[in-house]
């Protein structure tokens, strides 16, 4: 798996899943333990400490120890305190060689440590006030400077994409961590191989060309900027229908709601289906015809990454690392202007030869994209660090 079975005797690898419940920071520790292949000297045992709705989510292991202190179960305040307090002596009593944190969050006075960053909303001044004055607000900013302390004190970082770390680099200053590029990987059920591209006129109203956008409804992912380009493609006589998917934030929800009651044709060419279970989540990408993202605040998104291994032609918002993601796979919008969101949208609808050549070259791009390939890179990182912060500690 690494290098460092000849500086080192097997590992015990500890693992903070504290703060982990759900979305792609789940996704991305499930995975990363399923694909994990601890077959060689180097680790011998790994330990997780987390909510019980978070361990049964993990695949069962013989190296893997699932535990679940009973504070974790009292609300953030105590998880916190113990995070901070207790957590530190449980990997010294199960003699954890290194302490993995995919959350981001430790603050707890044992090392070495290597953390993940996997949300870059707190660092993004402009996205994250798009909440007001609000309580979401004050949280992402207590945020920001909880994983600020821990990168700052981390041994080694992991980013997802390049644009995350310039980001988040930034903001951190001068940071002796050692940092590496891992991306997320991709589930294999999303591989559909892109379908032949009709011509618009093939579509009707009874049997329309199918967007879709998988997404949480939220502020900086601007549905009710889509709804209104969509809305105007219909008045203009395109049989296409938007497929909004994805749980939603209360008053992102009602801006919404409010945009598709006002807009002419929206009642009629776009359904909300809320949330859908994750397993089942392939099937719509298989009944559509294009996937739109029109996120302007992103560190990785999965979703994306799941509509290009769809083979759907996509177009994208412009914003963040999309473009390093996508490359010229995709075509491009500002997602905050609804007309520029119709441009690139009708480019699309209009030329089967477009939408085919753009389907083929992100379908491909998804390919580099895979768990297993994740999983050998975060483990190898993660004995790099151990063996490096060991070498200095016996000097």
């Amino acid at each position: 798996m690494c290098e460092s079975s000849k500086y080192l005797s097997r590992l015990t690898i500890g693992i903070d899943a504290t703060n982990l419940l759900k979305g792609g920071g789940m996704t991305h520790l499930r995975e990363v333990l399923r694909k994990a292949l601890i077959d060689c000297d180097v680790v011998d045992k790994v330990v997780v400490w987390g909510r019980q709705e978070t361990l049964d989510l993990l695949e069962n292991r013989p190296w893997l120890s699932k535990i679940s202190p009973p504070q974790l179960k009292h609300g953030w305040l105590l998880r916190i305190l113990w995070q901070r307090f207790v957590l530190p002596k449980q990997v010294l009593i199960h003699e954890c060689d290194i302490l993995f944190v995919p959350g981001g969050n430790h603050s707890g006075k044992f090392s070495p440590v290597v953390a993940v960053s996997q949300n870059l909303l707190p660092f993004e001044w402009v996205e994250l006030f798009r909440y007001g004055w609000t309580i979401m607000t004050f949280k992402f900013l207590i945020l920001r400077w909880l994983q600020s302390r821990s990168f700052r004190q981390a041994d080694g970082l992991i980013f997802l994409t390049h644009y995350a770390k310039k980001k988040i680099s930034h903001c951190l200053g001068n940071s002796q961590a050692k940092s590496i590029i891992i991306p997320h990987g991709l589930s294999k059920r999303f591989n559909s191989k892109p379908k032949v591209q009709k011509s618009i006129s093939e579509f009707s109203n009874t049997n329309p060309f199918r967007i879709l956008y998988v997404s949480q409804i939220d502020q900086y992912k601007h549905q009710w900027n889509v709804v209104e380009a969509v809305s105007k493609l219909r008045q203009d006589g395109f049989p296409i229908v938007l497929d909004l998917v994805g749980s939603s934030y209360p008053p992102a929800l009602t801006k919404l709601k409010t945009a598709i009651a006002r807009l002419p044709n929206a009642i009629e060419c776009v359904s909300y289906h809320g949330e859908i279970p994750y397993k089942e989540l392939h099937k719509q990408y298989q009944i559509s015809h294009l996937g739109i993202f029109a996120s302007s605040c992103e560190n990785l998104p999965n979703i994306l990454l799941e509509v290009m291994a769809s083979g759907l032609p996509i177009a994208c918002s412009n914003r963040g690392p999309m473009p390093e993601i996508l490359q010229k796979a995709g075509v491009y919008f500002n997602p905050e202007k609804p007309k520029d969101i119709q441009r690139a949208l009708l480019n699309l609808i209009v030329s089967g030869k477009l939408r085919e050549e753009k389907a083929k070259a992100s379908y491909q791009l998804a390919q580099a994209y895979s768990w297993e390939c994740c999983s050998e890179k975060t483990f190898g990182f993660i004995c790099e660090i151990a063996k490096k912060y060991n070498s200095q500690y016996q000097r």
